[in-house]
């Protein structure tokens, strides 16, 4: 009897030994979560990485594309400039920084195919200074503020950044809160004036059904 007391007792503490070395089951369900959690964090990066890609090479070809308007500028090839026009909202001309939405000028791209022959005198806004009304046909305001510069052959080229700045207020991001400019910029003519002499011309363009168009040349300088 005493033996079987005795392994009675063995058997008991055998099973407690085999009860606790037993594999229990694991509750993973916080662990799988947190993996749960990690790979989707993973595919909003990558879907951010790839958007940001898509930008930059859209970026690129703006670049070279506005490289492209910049020469026909130069040129007056207004008739080739006017298929980079926005086929909607047209294209807006600025004597100075501060582009009036109200009062500049504003051409279609079928308008502006025949601008340099236009004979007729348009008021384009008020001269920095005297306050007189620019009274002038598109030629010569294209001579005064439009490709007074070679801007083609600037100092500089702001992408998306301005550069020059005086005391008219600068309202592009307002004015083209969609829009993306380069500005060409030259520091200065004549080192005797300090720098007061740069001028700027920003290049402004929307993207319609996935391309970019022109629908501003705003015009910089010193004002007073």
């Amino acid at each position: 009897m005493r033996k079987f007391y005795i392994l009675i007792v063995v058997l008991l503490i055998l099973m407690q030994i085999f009860t606790a070395c037993a594999p229990k089951p694991i509750d993973n369900t916080e662990e799988l979560k947190e993996k749960d959690d990690k790979i989707e964090e993973l595919e909003r990066e990558i879907k951010d990485l790839e958007a940001e890609i898509i930008k930059l090479s859209s970026t690129n070809n703006l670049v070279t594309q506005t490289m492209d308007v910049i020469l026909l500028i130069k040129r007056k090839d207004m008739k080739t400039l006017s298929q980079y026009v926005h086929p909607i909202k047209g294209i807006r001309f600025t004597p100075y920084f501060y582009v009036d939405t109200q009062q500049d000028k504003v051409f279609t791209a079928q308008e502006v195919s025949g601008l340099m022959h236009d004979s007729q005198v348009m008021r384009w806004g008020f001269y920095d200074g005297s306050g007189n009304p620019i009274d002038l046909t598109f030629s010569d305001y294209y001579d005064k503020f439009v490709y007074d510069k070679d801007f083609a052959n600037p100092h500089v080229i702001g992408n998306n950044v301005a550069i020059g700045g005086g005391n008219t207020i600068d309202n592009i991001r307002e004015a083209y809160p969609e829009g993306y400019f380069l500005e060409f910029h030259f520091s200065q003519f004549d080192p005797q004036f300090s720098g007061i002499d740069w001028e700027s011309l920003r290049l402004v363009f929307e993207k319609h059904d996935n391309t970019w168009y022109l629908v501003g040349i705003i015009h910089g300088q010193w004002t007073i």
